[in-house]
């Protein structure tokens, strides 16, 4: 693959990189990572409905809201998930009968997103691409979905250009991504070295000024302080050290019968996660912004 392009997995499971040396040591050490995770997984495995549709999911279940109220129905809409990862967010759209593309800089997030996809009966377009450079065609989705990845790239600016030119004039892209203020949180990922890359750096509100500057309307919602207490129970009670379980992961497996002492937490999390100051302790923030 030439630098600037991106191909379907099935041609060729190589990416290469636009960049100056070091940016290509990230994505190298990127690639390397998120393949050995998506070997580590089975398919069986993988939480499709609940990513979306459970308690402890409230990113994807205001996203899902925010699409509905700003774009339509998911049903018809072109989406493209840049930065697939286990293919959770790009099965659940199809199943919602969108027309999905998912791309990820990691070969093996690609292939099992496409395997998970089947399972599911449906068909996803998998792409191996750098988020930077996409090579995908112009102008042509109506929702950009990325979860997870900002924290990742290492030109944030090329990454929006890439979204801009993406999507359709009035299209819409949602995000979300962990935000770097919370002492507890930062406590976490100092911990779990092992379920995460060093080259990853949480993000700011001075990341929602940067997407204002490529897009209209943008807004931003926090998600997760008092309800927080959940990584505190699976350390200090259930004793599941941090490198032992993707405790974001972990989360996706509650019940409702398991979550009754927590329900309240994320009452006063709808209310803690609108306060000005306060809401700077969130663990995720939503990003979303239109296309001109």
């Amino acid at each position: 693959m030439t630098p600037g392009t991106s191909q379907d997995l099935h041609d060729a499971p190589a990416v290469a990189s636009p960049h100056d040396d070091g940016a290509h040591d990230v994505h190298d050490r990127e690639i390397d990572f998120h393949d050995h995770w998506a070997d580590s997984v089975p398919i069986a495995d993988r939480l499709v409905r609940e990513s979306f549709e459970a308690p402890t999911a409230p990113e994807n279940r205001f996203i899902v809201q925010l699409i509905n109220r700003t774009v339509g129905p998911l049903n018809g809409l072109r989406v493209l998930d840049i930065g697939c990862g286990l293919g959770e967010s790009s099965v659940y759209f199809a199943t919602q009968g969108a027309d999905v593309t998912a791309t990820d800089i990691s070969p093996g997030m690609v292939r099992t997103t496409e395997q998970l996809a089947q399972a599911h009966g449906v068909s996803v377009r998998g792409v191996v691409s750098e988020a930077e450079s996409l090579g995908i065609e112009d102008n042509s989705f109506d929702v950009v979905y990325i979860a997870n990845l900002i924290h990742h790239v290492t030109d944030k600016d090329a990454l929006w250009r890439q979204v801009s030119a993406a999507l359709r004039p009035g299209g819409l892209f949602v995000s979300w991504d962990p935000l770097r203020y919370n002492p507890v949180i930062n406590v976490y990922r100092r911990m779990a070295t092992e379920v995460r890359t060093d080259d990853e750096f949480p993000l700011g509100f001075d990341d929602a000024r940067r997407a204002a500057e490529h897009f209209s309307e943008v807004g931003h919602r926090e998600f997760w302080i008092a309800t927080l207490a959940l990584f505190a129970k699976y350390y200090a009670i259930d004793r599941v050290h941090p490198n032992a379980d993707r405790y974001w992961k972990r989360i996706l497996k509650e019940s409702p019968a398991s979550l009754w002492w927590w329900r309240p937490l994320a009452l006063a999390d709808s209310v803690l996660t609108r306060l000005p100051l306060v809401r700077r302790l969130a663990w995720n923030m939503v990003m979303w912004g239109r296309k001109v």
